[in-house]
């Protein structure tokens, strides 16, 4: 009677000693195999701090050059800062026939575009120049003579009040390509998100225009 007793018990308890510990192994399955995974994607997930490329860099509006004026290199971020305006024109940035008014400032990477070659600003000639294949670009990126199959690539840039965290405006997309950001009153600091990048368009070689190109 008492095993009798014993069995209906067992059975009306819904699961037996067997299925409960199957149940406690499979979770503890399930439980690890979780933790595993997202200790792996924490891991293979970049983090990147501010000041290192791939994460941001703020700048006083002080590092910002004058409008027209040679870019200023950051050797640490990969990119070039570059103050435009083509409503007063110079010898180093200029409208083409093709474009609107250009103002503001720009993020520019330091990988030409052809291989992959890191160019140099040349002020002998006043532009963005490559050695290793010859590829030539304005101040604001726009490629002059080939082989450069592009435009120079961008960054997302910030226009900061004092408190470094207030965004006063920020670098909007164009056909997924930044435009140069007008520099609001107020603006104490850049941030330039180097880990925000947008390949620059094919646009017509600017020596096609003038009758230049080799």
């Amino acid at each position: 009677m008492a095993s009798q007793a014993a069995s209906i018990n067992e059975a009306g308890s819904g699961m037996t000693r067997r299925e409960f510990l199957y149940y406690i192994w499979g979770s503890s399955i399930v439980l690890l195999t979780a933790q595993t995974i997202g200790l792996t994607v924490w891991f293979l997930i970049p983090r990147f701090r501010e000041g290192e490329f791939g994460g941001r860099f703020i700048l006083p509006i002080e590092s910002l050059p004058e409008q027209n004026a040679p870019p200023e290199n950051f050797a640490d971020g990969r990119f070039w800062l570059s103050n435009l305006n083509t409503e007063q024109p110079n010898e180093l940035m200029y409208q083409a026939p093709d474009e609107g008014p250009i103002i503001g400032a720009v993020a520019i990477y330091k990988v030409c575009t052809h291989l992959g070659c890191i160019y140099a600003w040349t002020p002998a000639n006043d532009r963005f120049e490559c050695p290793c294949h010859g590829s030539k670009y304005r101040l604001d990126g726009r490629r002059i003579e080939a082989p450069a199959p592009r435009t120079l690539d961008r960054f997302k840039m910030y226009a900061l009040a004092d408190d470094k965290s207030t965004v006063l405006a920020e670098s909007q997309l164009s056909n997924n390509f930044f435009d140069p950001m007008k520099v609001p009153d107020g603006t104490a600091f850049l941030s330039i998100d180097t880990g925000d990048r947008k390949q620059g368009p094919s646009d017509p070689l600017l020596c096609d225009f003038t009758g230049t190109c080799p």
